[in-house]
């Protein structure tokens, strides 16, 4: 019988945004904001997203992978809790992603705003726990990036848009 393997990973990913942290936490904190950066997607249709901003709190999505995915018409799922919040400043959140029920990852997410003169400096730190059949740390910090891109086009919107 095969042994089961984990592989463990750490990366960090570093962006600016043109924009005051209050406005960069707001991307987070709005449910509508961040259900737009985080959780729809031309490569998979939304099935469900709810988020509970608070210490404690629960986010839960589910996708059903698109036809131009490694996996169509799969489920994916997503739920976090959020572990530390300090207002414009950090978010904690630790995680698990399922494919079809069967969890393949657990991470935990670090996102640090820091003020700058041009607006807001994020660090991002991911660290993660991968379990046979993960998408695994390449094709998730790919992942972040593309993430991350889409926090800055809903950062430069109007903030009520």
């Amino acid at each position: 019988m095969k042994e089961p393997t984990i592989v463990h990973h750490t990366f960090v990913i570093e962006r600016h945004y043109p924009v005051p942290p209050e406005r960069v936490f707001t991307a987070f904190s709005d449910p509508a904001q961040k259900r737009r950066w985080h959780a729809e997607g031309a490569s998979h249709e939304l099935d469900h997203f709810e988020t509970d901003f608070r210490v404690g709190g629960i986010e839960r999505a589910e996708v059903r992978l698109g036809p131009n995915t490694p996996l169509p018409g799969m489920r994916l799922s997503r739920e976090s809790r959020y572990e530390d919040i300090v207002p414009k400043k950090r978010i904690v959140v630790a995680s698990s992603m399922a494919l079809e029920d069967k969890r393949f990852s657990v991470s935990l997410e670090t996102f640090e705003l820091l003020p700058s003169d041009e607006g807001t400096d994020l660090i991002f730190t991911h660290q993660a726990a991968f379990f046979e059949g993960a998408d695994g740390p390449q094709m998730r910090q790919d992942g972040w990036k593309k993430l991350l891109e889409k926090l800055a086009e809903v950062v430069s919107q109007s903030p009520n848009a």
